[in-house]
């Protein structure tokens, strides 16, 4: 039989629970002023931990006074195992949650911190925290007495089931981590698919990609359908890229000249023109004797797919008013025309234009 309960056991219990309410309490604050030192280093990780630690540090020291609050009273064997089983339970509980929440800030972390690994996917992130919340509950049922055998092989077979009624979500799933495995789609690049979509891919999760268009909408792609389509990555292996710029000039024009003037202005826009390659080295292509014009090519460094606009913009603009300076000409396309009784007949891409009236 137990004993009657007396003031002293209600003083001794009280002090131990509000020993543990006073832990719980500078145990926390102790944990803010770790998160305040932990900003001001370098590794993310640590932030993460401490944070973490904020919620699970003082639930323990608050669930240890009160099992030492239980303990001094005299309960029940029954009660005494209850009570010390709902507090293992609520310990578990909370060191589940709070592994989660730091197993899943490291992943985070790692993947912003590496180059060539995903930065900001929450496909990774997700399936950690959701395989850390498994185990705990399943740690939460053997604790409780619940036998997890049955329960592993039920969910075993319900798998199976559930895997046949997802294949289309389940498709998605492993294409996004074989995309990511394989790196050769990351968030931040800039790709255009064989269908048309292209943007920048803003995040790959469990069931979608999501690419942000120069236009500033939001394109959804399954993963599925990314992983089996072509597509081009104007990011890999590289960022930069080159610009290709097609320019003609008049058959009168000194070839020499005009390729010291262009390289020039080039050289000019690389330096000066925000998104450019400074140490691009200037490049003009002669290729082509036109109707009209000689062609060629002028081969430019951008610093990323969205400036090649800016900077062809900028170099189109230099090099106009300096062809004018110098006195480069370029010409357009002129067209012959002979007016007969019968009606008009052209003659296309002449390098002069002449009207002809016949009798």
């Amino acid at each position: 039989m137990t004993r009657t309960l007396t003031l002293d056991d209600y003083v001794l219990a009280g002090v131990f629970l509000a020993g543990g309410l006073l832990a719980g309490f500078l145990l926390r604050m102790l944990m803010r002023w770790l998160g305040r030192h932990a900003t001001k280093t370098r590794w993310g990780g640590d932030d993460v931990i401490v944070d973490a630690l904020r919620t699970l540090v003082p639930w323990a020291a608050i669930a240890g006074g009160a099992a030492a609050s239980a303990a001094v009273l005299p309960l029940t064997r029954t009660v005494q195992r209850h009570v010390n089983q709902s507090l293992t339970v609520l310990l578990i509980l909370v060191a589940t949650i709070t592994a989660a929440r730091v197993i899943a800030g490291l992943v985070r972390t790692v993947t912003q911190s590496r180059a060539g690994v995903a930065g900001s996917v929450t496909i990774f992130v997700n399936i950690t925290r959701v395989a850390v919340l498994a185990i705990g509950c399943l740690i939460i049922l053997q604790t409780l007495g619940i036998p997890i055998a049955p329960l592993v092989t039920a969910l075993g077979v319900g798998g199976l089931a559930v895997a046949l009624a997802l294949q289309d979500t389940l498709a998605n799933l492993f294409a996004g981590i074989h995309i990511l495995a394989s790196k050769t789609v990351q968030p931040g690049d800039y790709i255009k698919l064989s269908s048309g979509e292209e943007g920048y891919v803003v995040d790959i999760n469990w069931r979608q990609t999501t690419i942000k268009s120069l236009s500033n909408n939001l394109v959804i792609i399954p993963n599925g359908q990314l992983a089996g389509t072509n597509m081009t990555n104007f990011n890999q292996p590289e960022q930069d890229m080159t610009l290709l710029v097609q320019v003609g000039v008049g058959y009168d024009s000194d070839l020499e000249h005009v390729e010291r003037v262009t390289n020039e202005v080039i050289a000019e826009t690389m330096k000066e023109v925000e998104g450019a390659v400074p140490d691009h080295e200037p490049a003009v292509r002669f290729h082509t004797f036109g109707d009209s014009r000689i062609g060629m090519t002028v081969i430019l460094g951008v610093g990323e797919f969205s400036d090649q606009y800016r900077i062809k913009h900028e170099f189109i603009k230099r090099l106009h008013k300096r062809y004018r300076a110098e006195g480069i000409s370029v010409p357009v396309p002129r067209r012959a025309i002979t007016v007969q009784p019968g009606g008009l007949v052209e003659i296309p891409h002449q390098r002069e234009a002449s009207v002809e009236v016949a009798p």
